[in-house]
């Protein structure tokens, strides 16, 4: 990989791990760096330019699959609302320096 190619696979990897906590967890942290350890050491510059593609679709679905439930749970579509609720809950009760129980439902 040349440098500035080298720097947008950087840049990307950072993005996915970024998503990957905030979206689903750090379950496969382990799992995406070793992939890009092994699209690094790839001889091939074309294949090692489309794993970094598709870890940067894939860093985009994530992102706008979420973003697409915040927006359903604000407008109030028919989805289940209890998770939405406690988060919100738990982010009032965040701000004056209260916790929730574990055992808490709305």
């Amino acid at each position: 990989m040349g440098g500035s190619e080298a720097m947008q696979a950087v840049k990307v990897y950072h993005h996915l791990l970024k998503a990957l906590d905030k979206h689903i967890g750090r379950h496969f942290r382990g799992f995406i760096t070793q992939e890009f350890r092994k699209s690094s050491e790839l001889s091939d510059p074309l294949a090692a330019q489309q794993k970094v593609k598709l870890a940067h679709t894939y860093t985009y679905l994530l992102n706008h699959v979420h973003h697409q439930m915040d927006l359903l749970f604000s407008y109030n579509i028919a989805v289940d609302r209890s998770d939405e609720m406690k988060r919100i809950v738990g982010k009032s009760a965040a701000s004056v320096g209260l916790q929730l129980p574990d055992v808490y439902k709305p």
